[in-house]
């Protein structure tokens, strides 16, 4: 895992622990011996710790949070590095994350590579750096930027990195000569700088600036254990002496692994790499070239997806039954472009390379020549049926054909087509340009080739993509469905939207579910249920009365004067109490845990359902989805990840309860959530699996 070569006095320590480098127990007792004899040889003026590969260090194993730690741990190799009498110099290649990072800020000097990446990521995982970063970064570089990059854990460019003082230089030319070379000039020096002894930026001015940006993370997300560690952490930088502090920090670090939301964030960390797997997929399985797409339609959908492909390189054509729909389409994309280039988060000329890999063309013919084609027309089945007929004709010879269908039978789809084997579903999320999910959905005739095309390319549109099977709604709209019904029995139970929506943003959703109605506009899931013979008797009678939300001013809440917070309405109210009268339903009052069961169970249960047909390969497919395509907090974990922590005997018995109560048999515990809740089982175990 270490390869030490010698030049002229100086130890060139090489680490290799694919595919990241991560600081594993072997990697890490391997690094401190390798420290502790090329410290200890006489021969040996300095010392320069390098990296195999793309990264220098891409973290910690993170597997290793919650078990017994195994020594040497890194605060430990950091401590070596702290009494070393010889010069040790980090040579960044790559990426340098984490325990990466906070072994570099150890060293005495730190050089990168013009690609490399610095950042201290371990908020997103509900931690805190809890080897030192809290207190070398804030004496490195001051507190206030220090804070700044912990707190969002985005990782700095090596220029950005350098003008900020995390690197000492950005080497063009050949980074080992260069840190060679470095450490050379450090140890002719006699010169050992070391970031713990620095304290030039912790000044009363840097204290003052730094509260107030503390004081502001507190506010945005009060409950949040890490924010809170972290700000006390850097308060140390200040408040205490340099060892002291690093042993607070690691207190704080030690608490948080053990922290139900970081527990939760690490799930879903794991989660959404385990679902770049797909069971009987092989890694090794053909891909086909896509160099050119087509996507037919150019709405909000349609033009969104557009971009995705143009964003990432791709040509693309849009298509469209007439030159005023086309027309309309593009000149949103063209917008949504300009938009960005004026933020600053294009260049224009990033702007005006995108929007000419676009072109926009009338009629199906013209997706002849598409690799690709994605379908994001109108969701009706006859529609979608005449589209893949006549792409059956048109399209060439192993062109992809994937329809973006957020609820329909992609089998009943690809059945118009002589090739059902070039056929899957792709359901973009909305904007499609902006939200990172994508249900790539398998039908039964789908290739292998045809679904490892896909999915690699969803990552290569920067996506996040996740193979489901082929039912009503996939995996995500399937649940949904399920909470809409339990919404709508908790309006005619007693419980008013204001209430159900508060319960669900305490519980971690940045909208309720009646507030999100009527911004994305009830008329489209009245639409939805007319076509497929549902039934939402509140959301459809105020659809009926011309109420779809904020685009009409009314709709569950009044939006006066364009306002984008909608208010109590008496006269929703009203209509609620007379349709649970006309139903004969007895009104009561809720809790707001009582509405979290009653919306939220029933989605757990219909997961259950879900894996046991083996339309989501994992429960963690079924949280990845939850928390990248439906804002469910991602400190929870995702829904089954949720279930777990609340207790899957309780979710059954209450389900059997409200089953009972309302007389809705499919409230009745699925079978694998029965299993699970008999044996005391979780979904996130092995045994799990149905």
């Amino acid at each position: 895992m270490i390869q030490r070569d010698d030049h002229g006095g100086i130890a060139v320590l090489t680490l290799s622990n694919p595919p990241v480098n991560a600081l594993g127990a072997g990697l890490r007792a391997a690094l401190d011996a390798g420290l502790a004899e090329a410290l200890a040889d006489a021969t040996v003026r300095a010392v320069v710790i390098a990296a195999e590969g793309k990264l220098f260090v891409g973290g910690a194993d993170i597997s290793e949070f919650g078990k017994p730690p195994q020594s040497p741990i890194l605060p430990e190799i950091l401590a070596r590095i702290d009494g070393a009498s010889k010069p040790i110099v980090a040579a960044i290649n790559g990426a340098a994350l984490g325990g990466g990072l906070e072994l570099a800020l150890a060293c005495h000097a730190r050089l990168a590579a013009p690609g490399a990446k610095l950042g201290l990521p371990e908020i997103n995982l509900g931690l805190i750096p809890g080897a030192g970063g809290t207190q070398r970064l804030p004496r490195l570089i001051g507190p206030t930027a220090a804070f700044a990059m912990m707190l969002t854990g985005e990782p700095v460019g090596a220029g950005k990195a350098a003008e900020l003082g995390v690197v000492d230089e950005v080497e063009l030319g050949d980074l080992r000569e260069a840190a060679r070379t470095h450490a050379r000039e450090l140890a002719d020096a006699g010169r050992l700088p070391r970031a713990r002894d620095r304290d030039e930026r912790l000044t009363p001015e840097e204290r003052e600036t730094f509260e107030a940006k503390a004081a502001e993370a507190l506010k945005r997300d009060p409950q949040a254990t890490n924010v809170a560690a972290l700000v006390r952490a850097v308060r140390g930088a200040f408040d205490k002496p340099f060892d002291e502090a690093v042993a607070a920090e690691r207190d704080e670090f030690r608490a948080l692994v053990d922290d139900p939301r970081s527990r939760a964030l690490r799930h879903a960390f794991f989660a959404e790499r385990e679902a770049a797997k797909v069971p009987g997929l092989p890694k090794d399985t053909p891909r086909r070239e896509i160099a050119r797409a087509a996507v037919i339609g150019a709405g909000t959908m349609g033009g969104g997806i557009a971009m995705c492909f143009a964003n990432a390189g791709i040509p693309v054509t849009v298509i469209e039954t007439e030159q005023g729909a086309l027309g309309q389409g593009l000149d949103r994309v063209r917008g949504l472009y300009a938009g960005s280039a004026k933020r600053g988060s294009i260049t224009e000329e990033e702007r005006d390379a995108r929007i000419n890999r676009i072109t926009g063309a009338v009629g199906l013919a013209h997706a002849a020549e598409a690799d690709i084609v994605v379908e994001a027309a109108f969701e009706e089945m006859g529609v979608k049926r005449a589209i893949f007929s006549e792409l059956d004709r048109v399209a060439k010879p192993g062109a992809i054909l994937a329809t973006n269908t957020s609820y329909l039978d992609v089998n009943a789809i690809a059945a118009v087509t002589s090739r059902p084997q070039d056929v899957l579903g792709m359901h973009f999320f909305s904007p499609a340009n902006v939200m990172r999910l994508v249900e790539v959905v398998r039908a039964d005739r789908t290739a292998p080739e045809v679904l490892a095309t896909a999915l690699d390319l969803g990552r290569r549109l920067n996506k996040l993509p996740v193979a489901v099977g082929v039912c009503f709604g996939f995996v995500g709209n399937r649940m949904l469905e399920k909470r809409s019904k339990a919404g709508e029995r908790l309006l005619l139970e007693g419980a008013l939207p204001h209430e159900i929506d508060a319960a669900v943003t305490e519980f971690g959703f940045r909208m309720g579910p009646f507030a999100m109605g009527d911004l994305a506009g009830l008329d489209i899931g009245w639409r939805s249920r007319k076509d497929f013979g549902g039934r939402a008797p509140v959301a459809d009678a105020l659809a009926e009365m011309g109420r779809y939300g904020q685009k009409t001013g009314r709709g569950f809440y009044v939006y006066a004067d364009g306002a984008r917070t909608g208010t109590r309405d008496p006269e929703v109210e009203a209509l609620i109490a007379r349709t649970a009268e006309a139903h004969g339903i007895a009104r009561r009052s809720f809790t707001a845990d009582e509405i979290v069961a009653r919306l939220m169970y029933p989605m757990v249960n219909e997961g259950a359902r879900i894996l046991e047909e083996g339309i989501a390969a994992r429960p963690g497919d079924i949280d990845t989805i939850w928390i990248n395509g439906y804002n469910w907090p991602a400190w929870r974990g995702g829904p089954m990840h949720w279930a777990d922590t609340v207790g899957l005997d309780r979710i059954a018995a209450d389900l059997t309860r409200f089953a009972a109560e309302t007389g809705d048999e499919s409230l009745t515990p699925a079978p694998l959530l029965q299993r699970l809740a008999a044996e005391g089982g979780r979904f996130g175990d092995p045994r799990a699996k149905a």
